[in-house]
């Protein structure tokens, strides 16, 4: 059956469907001896699909992963400025495996990784909007700092959507909040306390959808149930 080279792509294990996109327009992927196209399709019991001049590998088994993310990681396979990548942390796993969204270099926390395109795909796509929950240690103006976040409607001009905040633990110039979002905008949780004026000291993701972090140790990592799996398809 010929399905978008994206997608073969992806559920072969050779990265996600959008990084398949630069392989196909560095020409790095060919059909039958022949330059693939963006867009094009290819039946892999019919066509010779190579990918740097190797044949595309069988689809692999779906791996799905929740990892315990460190600071001082980056969320990517391969870092060009030599940084520790989540890459490292999840070698064991048996797959090649790739982030669903990411975390900060220095924010850490829960984070799932799989080879699933997909599944990926779905927890990604901006319409189910699966909330995703922090706790973040702030320092500073923290009277009244929740309510101020959770009235927050634009974000330097950008409208978004807004925050659940509640308050676990506070002091009189310190607090400790647990933000839920929808959207996940770049370095959104982090520009919404600078806005308030709050400087983050730590930020952790504990909870997407109805996954939660529990007790997994920083740097560990542990396959999802069926049950998980088809729980975060279902989500929103």
């Amino acid at each position: 059956m010929e399905e978008r080279l994206q997608k073969l792509l992806s559920a072969a294990g050779v990265c996600s469907r959008r990084a398949a996109e630069t392989y196909l327009t560095a020409g790095r992927v060919t059909v039958n001896g022949e330059p693939a196209r963006l867009g094009q399709k290819a039946d892999p019991d019919r066509d010779e699909i190579l990918v740097d001049g190797r044949p595309l590998a069988p689809r692999a088994k779906p791996v799905y992963i929740l990892l315990n993310k460190p600071r001082g990681y980056v969320t990517t396979l391969s870092d060009e400025q030599g940084r520790k990548t989540v890459a490292e942390l999840v070698a064991d796993c048996g797959a090649r495996v790739y982030p669903v969204g990411r975390l900060d270099l220095d924010s850490e926390g829960l984070l799932l990784l799989t080879n699933d395109g997909d599944w990926a795909q779905h927890l990604l796509h901006p319409s189910h909007e699966v909330e995703k929950t922090y706790h973040v240690s702030v320092f500073g103006p923290v009277a009244g700092a929740a309510a101020r976040l959770a009235a927050m409607t634009d974000l330097e001009g950008e409208p978004i959507r807004p925050a659940r905040v509640e308050v676990l633990r506070q002091t009189a110039r310190t607090a400790v909040l647990a933000v839920t979002i929808h959207e996940g905008k770049n370095r959104q949780i982090r520009r919404m306390c600078a806005r308030c004026g709050l400087t983050v000291k730590r930020l952790r993701r504990v909870q997407e959808g109805p996954l939660k972090l529990g007790n997994l140790p920083s740097g560990k990592w542990r396959d999802l149930s069926e049950n998980e799996v088809e729980a975060l398809r279902t989500e929103g």
